[in-house]
């Protein structure tokens, strides 16, 4: 008798799509995947309802991959639904692991974000200056709209999370390592992230060249400097945020010389990406005048949007009002 094959699904909250694209990207691997587990609900790529998972049974799915940070009352009815009926639930991307960048919104209120929407945009033309409402009448009946929230929140700050695949968007490697150790016999430990526990700059391919002392007298943006392609980042004064990052991306943004943005989140031992850091790139200004010191930091351009860019809703701030 053939054992039936354990059950796995993704779905997509808010989040640009890449995520999706990362499990395309695991190409000819997707076939040990098929192989191993049956994808019952997939709706970007494959034609699935929401009426498909409310009828199985809870927990009958193995594991959920949900990409994307949560906005709206859909979302979270839909976080809710999918981890009621999986065993795993796995936060997967930078978006649903930390808030990613659609978390950068909560330097912003919900009220200026809808003004600027869908008032002042230089492309909106709305001269009855009509705002969605949740209840919609028309002749067809009535439609009930999404409730866009105060804030964007992680998935673990809206349902319990078994896993963490980190990653803008995570590696295929990691999207193919981490859905075959979930069908494995021995899952990791719960709340595991499912990558390497070290920094960044213990994989990057220019960790050789990395000074013992880097001082520095300002620092550059990519466009500005001619970028070495041999040399650390750090050491050219570019904001480069593999120290407080955690590793397993394989430093393709720092092997198409690029710095390091922190997607990945980071690692173990740390509570705080944005203060860790800060802490670093602040230990490289040469000065100890005050004033110069705020000349050299005038040259980080936004500082927080920076330090805090893929992790802002779980991070100590959490918003602009840091409730």
């Amino acid at each position: 008798m053939t054992r039936e094959k354990p059950k796995i699904a993704f779905y997509w909250c808010a989040s640009c799509g890449g995520c999706e694209e990362a499990v395309v990207d695991v190409a000819e691997q997707i076939l040990d995947v098929v192989a191993a587990a049956d994808i019952v609900f997939w709706p970007v790529a494959l034609d699935f309802k929401r009426s498909d998972v409310e009828q199985m049974p809870d927990g009958s799915i193995l594991a959920t991959f949900l990409n994307g940070a949560i906005r709206t009352s859909e979302q979270e009815e839909m976080a809710g639904l999918l981890r009621r009926k999986s065993k795993y639930l796995v936060a997967f991307g930078s978006c649903s692991h930390l808030g990613g960048i659609p978390g950068l919104a909560n330097f912003f209120t919900r009220e200026s974000i809808l003004q600027a929407v869908y008032f002042d945009a230089p492309t909106t033309e709305n001269p009855d200056r009509v705002m969605p409402g949740l209840p919609l009448n028309d002749r067809h009946g009535e439609l009930t709209l999404p409730y866009f929230s105060d804030r964007v929140r992680s998935l673990d700050q809206v349902v319990e999370v078994d896993y963490y695949v980190p990653g803008c968007p995570p590696q295929p490697k990691i999207v193919t390592r981490a859905v075959l150790t979930l069908l494995g016999e021995h899952p990791p430990t719960k709340g595991s992230v499912l990558a390497p526990d070290e920094a960044l700059c213990t994989e990057c391919p220019r960790k050789d060249s990395k000074p013992d002392k880097i001082a520095l007298k300002a620092f550059r943006r990519p466009q500005e400097i001619q970028i070495d392609e041999t040399q650390c980042l750090l050491a050219q004064g570019l904001l480069c945020l593999g120290p407080a990052t955690r590793a397993g991306c394989e430093a393709r943004c720092v092997e198409g010389n690029m710095p390091c943005t922190g997607c990945c989140g980071a690692p173990g031992r740390v509570r705080e990406q944005g203060a860790k850091a800060l802490s670093a790139i602040a230990s490289l200004i040469d000065s100890q005048d005050e004033s110069e010191i705020d000349q050299i930091l005038a040259t980080i351009p936004d500082p927080a949007g920076t330090f805090y860019r893929y992790s802002l809703p779980a991070s100590l701030i959490h918003n602009k009002r840091g409730v």
